[in-house]
């Protein structure tokens, strides 16, 4: 197998792992993309979990199934190594259920959001060991209400908007 159809793999497994978690909603299909001792953490507010069980739980309880109707995705890139694969993503939707896996506690507030996420995924043996998703908390909240940016460094929606203008919108996962 040449290095291109390897790294190449890596990438379909994730995108495999990415429809489990947000098309068909199958928590078994994306825990089947993962090693026996996966862990998942969401730098920004450390929900996720560690081992198989603790994965599934979040997945089955948190996550998956979890987002408002309107979600949508938009691959800004992705970078394939030997043993990772890093998509920057722009996510987009209305806060308009509970998301404890983004806003741990915070009631829905109706608010649209447009947020810039980088997801890192390794991989053992074709599978995934474990995914790092960073995003701007401070941006989030302020796309929420919950943080007033008069006086801080921090943006809302304009850091994702730009990103897109920057790129054109994404590179359909190239």
């Amino acid at each position: 197998m040449t290095d291109t159809e390897r790294h190449g793999g890596l990438g379909v497994v994730l995108d495999d792992h990415l429809a489990a978690e947000f098309a068909t909603m199958d928590v078994d299909a994306a825990m089947a993309t993962m090693t026996a001792d996966p862990y998942l953490n969401h730098v920004p507010v450390l929900t996720g979990g560690v081992g198989w069980d603790e994965v599934r739980r979040f997945y089955d309880q948190v996550f998956i199934g979890h987002w408002p109707k309107d979600t949508t995705i938009t691959r800004i890139s992705r970078t394939v190594g030997s043993d990772h694969v890093i998509d920057e993503l722009v996510m987009s939707f209305t806060h308009d259920i509970p998301m404890n896996h983004l806003l741990p506690g915070v009631p829905p507030t109706g608010r649209p959001v447009r947020l810039a996420v980088c997801v890192v995924a390794g991989f053992r043996d074709g599978k995934i060991t474990h995914e790092h998703i960073y995003w701007d908390q401070a941006c989030l909240l302020v796309q929420v209400g919950l943080l007033d940016p008069a006086g801080l460094p921090v943006t809302g929606a304009e850091q994702a908007g730009k990103l897109l203008a920057l790129t054109g919108g994404g590179d359909g996962g190239n």
